[in-house]
């Protein structure tokens, strides 16, 4: 069995499948936020240095959840209502639009019909948890810290601006 490499503009040429590679390249600055990760390399592009040898790697990923609010009957079926009273009203006006005739008697029909089926539904759903998840949140996935990678022929130059963004914002960098 042979088994061949591909380089990196066979892996994004047209036809091929932009198959995912590993990042490339010397660590020439890590940052605690994404946000200081992005400053240094605007301050890199800000010096004329060839930002498209650069890549910001996320490290140590992480999961994080964060509980937005506590769910109770009122606002499962209250969401319930809104998310259907909008689909309902979306197939409303396209009802209204094909029928010969008044066009607000659709619309109404479709706008109630929606609200009592997304109501519907959400009461469904939320009884079918019985009580397991009682909360609505947001997953996010970030990293414990961001490397700024460079390939090695510009390496030691961003190093050197990079020092230098550190010198001149010591509290910032």
């Amino acid at each position: 069995m042979t088994t061949t490499r591909l380089s990196a503009t066979q892996l994004t040429a047209p036809g091929l499948v932009n198959l995912p590679t590993p990042p490339t390249g010397w660590p020439i600055g890590s940052y605690a936020t994404y946000a200081e990760a992005q400053r240094a390399v605007d301050y890199l592009a800000d010096h004329d240095f060839p930002v498209q040898d650069l890549t910001i790697v996320g490290v140590e990923p992480m999961v994080v959840e964060r509980v937005a609010a506590r769910l109770t009957w009122p606002r499962v079926l209250g969401g319930g209502a809104a998310s259907g009273a909008w689909f309902g009203l979306f197939v409303g006006l396209l009802l209204g639009l094909f029928s010969p005739g008044p066009t607000l008697a659709p619309i109404l029909i479709g706008l109630l019909t929606g609200v009592a089926f997304g109501a519907s539904f959400a009461a469904a759903s939320y009884a079918s948890l019985r009580g397991q998840r009682d909360f609505v949140s947001t997953t996010q996935i970030v990293a414990g810290r961001y490397d700024v990678l460079c390939e090695p022929r510009h390496a030691e130059k961003g190093r050197d601006l990079l020092a230098e963004l550190a010198l001149a914002s010591p509290s910032s960098a």
